[in-house]
């Protein structure tokens, strides 16, 4: 029975005739949640979208066969994307490092500091390890002599630099000797051949002699270290470091205004970056025919490293689902997989871990750059994997000792590897050279690694990603300890407080002076 009440003659329904109105607001309130999924993913889902877009249009255009003028023109929204990506490496690094340091106090920025240079180490260590163990599994180079840079029709890379060099180049630029040229040049030994004299027959005696050069490309190692050390230096100064302090702030919270709005051009940039990639390919078919063990060892790697290793030792730490934390970091990952550069992927990455995960800024900001420079997780398996896949190209039975130097030299090295494309194809060289192996096959690692390159940026910055949200687990326990630790201490001085109340008011004068007077206490203080 519909229950019915009239009011200035208007009828009003009962539970009955609401049913209709309470669909309504369910549907409008499901709208609602679709609406607001759509926007807060809008950039992920245009990110993806992108990808999968630019496949399909490099395919299509890909028939066209286009002149190479015409690939560089079709190129260019996308090379576009990757200069306005580097644009912002520089004061993203230098302000979020000095800014960073600056905001924890000495104690937190050595433990935290010591604490994540552990991780760097032992996870890249792990991952050589993973590289040379499928490198001796799936063996990519056996049955594979005939294989050579000539038969693929590829340039000859070689690489003369001696190992002792190439780490003493990494601690020189550890310093650099000029900080407006750290911006854009890096030190590197070259070589020269000095006559020293004469022997018995008469021949010229000459002598291979290094010598300092400047190459292109941003020292971003010694910048790192010089931001962090000047963050530390300015919280050393007290008030008088707290202008300058809040300058690296406002001019870091600037840089991440541009970084939001550099953000929504991603999308589109990567649609042209990976169409012009498909577009550029020579013969995909042969180089997969001929290195295509080499290939799916590497991705393998990555994938066990990158999605069985790495979320362990996350949920090892905190506990916590570790797929849940990179669910919120899918823009970045897109973006490391399109550019092949960590350095590019930076900027995003930052936003996305403050905003998506909650990751403290004084932590991801201090974290992530130095992450982005000597973390390279991915880049030690495929390394690993292409120094024993030439050793067995080349028929050359590696000992015990030429593996442990391989695993140390390639998670040393990788400390100084340069995060953009290609960066590790100059490290193989350093492990080739370390164990007696000749480099001219490099060239053959260089036709497959924009293939390879993708899924090792990837775990690169997942890796970063992953420390951070371990750093910041750690932060948390100990600000909450130390919170406690307080929340007890003022426990303790209340109770004492109250106990040295407590005795002034039964202390033995007082009650001595009641009984002479022959009065209560009680008496004595109503009548006071």
């Amino acid at each position: 029975m519909e229950i019915k009440s009239e009011i200035n003659g208007h009828a009003i329904p009962g539970s009955a005739s609401t049913e209709p109105m309470v669909e309504k607001i369910a549907k409008k309130s499901f709208r609602e949640k679709l609406m607001e999924f759509l926007r807060k993913n809008l950039l992920v889902i245009m990110t993806v979208s992108g990808v999968l877009v630019g496949v399909g249009l490099g395919m299509v255009v890909r028939n066209m066969n286009l002149t190479r003028a015409q690939m560089t023109y079709f190129a260019f929204p996308g090379e576009m994307l990757l200069r306005m990506l580097k644009m912002i490496i520089l004061p993203l690094v230098v302000c979020s490092l000095v800014s960073g340091a600056a905001s924890l106090d000495t104690r937190s920025l050595g433990k935290l500091g010591g604490i994540a240079v552990g991780y760097f180490l032992v996870t890249t260590l792990i991952a050589s390890g993973i590289g040379v163990a499928l490198a001796f599994i799936i063996k990519p180079g056996v049955g594979a002599g005939a294989l050579n840079t000539n038969s693929l029709g590829l340039e000859s890379v070689s690489n003369n630099k001696e190992t002792a060099d190439s780490f003493l180049d990494l601690a020189r630029n550890l310093f650099p000797a000029n900080l407006v040229a750290a911006a854009f040049s890096s030190y590197a030994t070259d070589y020269r051949m000095v006559a020293v004299g004469n022997d018995t027959n008469g021949t010229t005696l000459y002598q291979k002699v290094p010598f300092g050069t400047e190459t292109d490309g941003m020292n971003i190692l010694g910048l790192v270290l010089f931001a962090m050390v000047f963050g530390v230096a300015l919280r050393k100064l007290g008030d008088e470091g707290e202008e300058l302090i809040r300058f690296f702030n406002a001019f870091n919270e600037a840089t991440m205004v541009l970084v939001s709005w550099i953000m929504w051009y991603i999308p589109f940039g990567i649609m042209f970056l990976v169409g012009s990639k498909i577009v550029e390919m020579v013969d995909v078919v042969l180089l997969v025919t001929s290195l295509g063990k080499y290939i799916f060892a590497s991705i393998l790697g990555h994938i066990i490293h990158g999605g069985i290793i790495l979320p362990l030792i996350y949920f090892g730490f905190t506990r916590k689902n570790p797929f849940s934390f990179l669910s919120g970091l899918i823009t970045p990952f897109t973006t490391a997989f399109a550019t092949c550069s960590s350095s590019a992927t930076l900027p995003s990455m930052i936003k996305c871990v403050e905003e998506n995960n909650g990751v403290d800024k004084r932590i991801s900001r201090f974290i992530l750059p130095i992450g982005a420079t000597v973390n390279m997780d991915g880049a030690a398996i495929f390394q690993c994997i292409a120094a024993v896949f030439i050793a067995q190209l080349n028929n050359v039975e590696l000992n015990a000792g030429q593996i442990l130097t391989i695993l140390v030299t390639a998670t040393a090295s990788s400390v100084g590897a340069a995060g953009i494309p290609a960066g590790g194809i100059i490290t193989i060289a350093i492990i080739l050279e370390a164990i007696g192996l000749p480099t001219n096959d490099l060239s053959l690692m260089l036709a497959v690694d924009w293939i390879v390159d993708r899924t090792t940026t990837v775990v690169n910055v997942e890796g970063d990603a992953l420390g951070a949200g371990i750093l910041h687990h750690i932060n948390q326990q100990e600000m909450q300890q130390q919170q406690h630790h307080e929340e007890e201490l003022a426990e303790v001085r209340v109770e004492a407080v109250a106990n040295i109340q407590a005795e002034e008011e039964t202390s033995p004068l007082v009650n001595h002076q009641t009984k002479a007077l022959g009065a209560t206490p009680e008496a004595i203080e109503s009548v006071l």
